[in-house]
């Protein structure tokens, strides 16, 4: 017995004792939990989010600003994700909601999303809208902004003050991390054991909208002051990986080891740009740290895009756009991925800069209508991607069966025209192969794509095969887009998702020069286990040619290979 329990007699000892004995039960069963909580794992070149020991692949959707705001406005939008096969959602949560009054908090809506979500089956992944969302702090409570003093702003070049916070005040993210990690805490409390929520956005598109920079007494005083010692060590150590945009401005200013801003990277808006993503960085950085020092969960910081050619004002100047993301590596080194809004019709372009250095993909934000639905394959199959999450899942439906697809050119009756792709018919195909999916991510043994009359031919190698994907066509009609992922599951067997694409095989290892198609079978994954329909063939796989995907419905088909002379 311990010399404090030796102290009291009887009845006090054995209450004192049996309280250390539930302080015990209780340590341990949040320790039993916290081993099953997200967390982030390398499989191959692959980054997997994990949840309860088993990877999980992201099926998501976004949800409006304010639709998280009422639990009576979410009622119909749980059904709503089912129905679109998707398995989390990603909601918005206040600052101004969870701390109404200076160091009181209220999670009575943080603790109903998350019931919520249990009862519907699905995951949550909540966007911390704290001191900047979309770069403006329209989201902080009343008590922050009434106290501009406190909590000072940004300005602008004309002299002008916004009414958004500064990164550079110590007393901004102070609040901010105190905020977030009591909620940090309050979610580990209410859902260590069922790890409802998986990962956590931190701040929301940050940075300087109107200028390149901000103007504060705050900021001109670290404008003029050196570099600091952190940023040029990385330059110095890192620099074979830099991007190609912060080393050429670096270089261009003579590859200082000391100096101002503006001595290190030379004066212009570029300039002004990588000093306010540091800033922002640091900042999102501390309140990351105090987040996961209650509740250490993968976090991410999510961007606006903007081109390199930008026009300064036009976009939050300092948020982790690529051309800054070398400040973000070692300014927020515990933010665990830096994760782009991806709206842009470049969207491969976007993808590869973003899995640079070792960056897992995440898109929080894209398209879920036009090319959205088939652009998720592409994340999927070729960059591992960890989830995808269509903006405004509130208003998306499912395709009526038969619409046409735009721009279609087939009138036949007995040729219906192919519908277009919706985000629910994309995310069902992907709800049955992600565990397949899953236990290939990072070997080289996956492919996605999306084809065009622009686009309507690729090559993957996937192990011994060289596989030509291309449109499909049949009798006289080439599809106008196709789309879909392929998997090889084994040393002649392939899986495949998606429609409107077709895959020619060649060997890429010495033995028999031509391959065949061996089966091709249609059919669902229920429960993991594969059930296989339809025995294509004719001209369903072009008379044993090719192994087809019909762009008039998009399935899931096994096909299996083999080889002769």
């Amino acid at each position: 017995m311990s010399p404090f329990l030796r102290l009291l007699s009887g009845r006090s000892a054995r209450v004192a004792q049996l309280g250390l004995l539930a302080l015990g039960a209780a340590v341990s069963a949040f320790a039993q939990a916290d081993s099953g909580r997200p967390a982030l794992r390398k499989q191959g070149t692959a980054t997997q989010l994990v949840a309860d020991g088993k990877p999980f692949l992201i099926l998501g959707g976004e949800l409006f600003n304010s639709s998280s705001s009422s639990l009576a406005y979410m009622e119909p939008i749980w059904k709503k994700a089912q129905d679109l096969n998707m398995n989390t959602l990603l909601a918005g949560l206040n600052w101004e909601l969870v701390e109404p009054t200076e160091g009181h908090f209220d999670f009575a809506l943080v603790d109903g999303l998350i019931q919520g979500a249990r009862r519907n089956k699905l995951h949550l992944v909540f966007l911390w809208f704290g001191s900047w969302k979309n770069g403006m702090s329209s989201y902080i409570p009343l008590w922050v902004k009434k106290d501009p003093k406190r909590f000072p702003r940004v300005v602008l070049k004309s002299g002008e003050k916004r009414e958004v916070l500064t990164p550079l005040a110590e007393s901004n993210w102070k609040a901010d991390a105190a905020a977030f990690a009591a909620l940090m805490r309050h979610i580990r409390e209410f859902d260590s054991k069922d790890h409802t929520v998986l990962m956590m956005q931190v701040e929301n598109e940050v940075g300087v909208l109107n200028d390149s920079r901000d103007h504060s007494p705050l900021a001109e005083r670290a404008f003029s002051a050196p570099v600091p010692k952190e940023v040029l060590d990385y330059l110095l150590k890192s620099k074979a990986q830099l991007e190609p945009e912060i080393r050429k401005r670096w270089e261009d200013a003579g590859s200082k080891a000391a100096g101002n801003w503006e001595a290190v990277f030379g004066p212009g808006p570029q300039t002004n740009e990588l000093f306010m993503a540091w800033h922002y960085a640091r900042y999102v950085d501390q309140v990351t740290v105090a987040g996961k020092a209650a509740y250490d969960i993968p976090m991410y910081a999510n961007v606006w895009l903007a081109e390199a050619d930008r026009p300064e004002g036009s976009f939050p100047s300092g948020g982790p756009l690529p051309y800054d993301l070398d400040m973000w590596r070692v300014g927020a080194a515990h933010v665990d991925m830096f994760a782009p809004d991806l709206y842009a019709p470049t969207f491969a372009a976007w993808c590869a800069r973003y899995t640079r250095n070792g960056n897992p993909l995440f898109i929080p934000e894209t398209m879920g209508f036009g090319d959205g639905p088939r652009n998720v394959f592409y994340a999927f199959g070729e960059h591992d991607a960890i989830g995808t999450s269509p903006f405004g899942m509130d208003m998306l439906g499912a395709i009526p069966a038969g619409a046409a697809a735009p721009g279609a050119t087939t009138d036949e009756p007995w040729f219906p025209r192919p519908a277009p792709p919706d985000i629910g018919t994309s995310y069902g195909l992907l709800a049955q192969t992600a565990p397949l999916l899953l236990s290939h991510q990072g070997r080289r043994e996956t492919a996605g794509f999306v084809l065009n009359k622009a686009n309507p031919k690729v090559i993957r190698e996937l192990g011994a095969y060289e596989l030509e994907i291309s449109l499909d066509s049949i009798f006289g009609h080439t599809a106008d887009s196709g789309y879909g992922l392929v998997i090889a599951t084994g040393p002649d067997e392939f899986m495949g998702a998606g429609a409107g694409f077709r895959v020619a095989f060649k060997p890429k290892t010495a033995g028999p020069a031509r391959v065949g198609i061996g089966s091709v079978d249609e059919g669902v994954f229920k429960d993991g286990q594969w059930i296989p329909g339809r025995r294509l063939n004719g001209d369903e796989d072009d008379q044993g040619g090719a192994w087809r995907f019909d762009s008039r419905a998009a399935k899931v088909e096994r096909c299996v290979v083999y080889r002769w002379e």
